[in-house]
């Protein structure tokens, strides 16, 4: 299964269930957002589509017909989670080791990579992520804001996998690479996390562990970068980036997990106020957001 959130006028957000390019409204007393039914599945110590197996289903929608531009008048695609936590991973790629330490002419990035241990970092609160088709941020004191494209994992118990998504893991990198220390302010800030289209279920996601991941940036309609890779290329299991991220680290149910990037945008693609970024995953679906400078 598929799950999305999104909005209708004179209703607000909704549940959803994407089949195919339908989909299909299942709001109930008993769950009106994904968060609901990851906590019911949490408790039960399911999956998240047996939850759902018996619900009521409503009205149905079109998916290209809510994968639009946000505006308060039309429905639209929302955050597939409103996920109380996100974390992410990083260099858990071997591309992304290698050319951040040429950029910051030192090792600590492959020293990280051939660890035993990997980089967990907390990325954002749900005040600083944003859906399908909004735009995400770009710090005013950066000139070099990329993309990293990467799969992400929700949560529902410590070490339970319920379901994927995309995450859009922006990054300052000229702030995180003038001193490792200033990590945080090059990862967190207003709209540095954008989520989306969908949570895929397991059922969905049948090997997480080998998904292409595309990623295309374009500037003016014309794409101005292409990357690819593979999940298969994360050195360390999902199991394995769970489990380091709950040791003695209580998380709250629906946390999310984003677990690297192996898609590394050159230095002369640092993103502009404009620029269209969209990341596909097979199984998943795509993720189309904008750049802006933030003020």
């Amino acid at each position: 299964m598929r799950f999305v959130q999104f909005y209708v006028p004179g209703k607000g957000k909704r549940l959803g269930l994407l089949d195919g390019s339908t989909v299909t409204d299942i709001t109930s007393n008993q769950f009106a957002t994904v968060l609901d039914v990851v906590r019911i599945a949490a408790e039960r110590g399911c999956e998240m589509d047996e939850v759902v197996t018996e619900c009521s289903q409503g009205v149905e929608f079109g998916y290209e017909a809510l994968d639009v531009t946000p505006a308060d008048g039309k429905p639209h695609l929302l955050l597939p989670v409103d996920a109380p936590e996100v974390w992410g991973c990083g260099v858990t790629y071997l591309r992304s080791a290698s050319m951040r330490d040429v950029d910051s002419e030192q090792d600590i990035y492959s020293k990280v990579y051939h660890s035993d241990r990997p980089e967990v970092f907390f990325k954002a609160t749900p005040s600083r992520c944003v859906g399908p088709n909004q735009d995400f941020g770009m710090r005013q004191d950066s000139e070099l804001t990329a993309t990293e494209p990467e799969l992400a994992i929700l949560l529902g118990r410590p070490n339970q996998i319920l379901g994927y998504s995309i995450c859009n893991d922006v990054s300052a990198w000229d702030i995180e690479r003038e001193n490792p220390l200033y990590l945080p302010q090059s990862k967190t800030f207003e709209g540095c996390c954008a989520l989306g289209p969908c949570v895929a279920t397991n059922s969905t996601v049948s090997n997480p562990a080998d998904l292409e991941i595309t990623c295309n940036i374009s500037r003016g309609g014309k794409t101005i970068y292409e990357g690819e890779a593979n999940s298969s290329q994360i050195k360390f299991t999902l199991e394995q980036l769970v489990e380091f991220l709950t040791r003695n680290n209580p998380i709250p149910v629906g946390t999310m997990l984003s677990t690297g990037t192996g898609i590394m945008v050159p230095n002369e693609f640092a993103h502009q106020a404009g620029d269209r970024v969209e990341i596909t995953i097979e199984n998943i679906g795509t993720l189309r957001n904008g750049a802006r400078h933030l003020t």
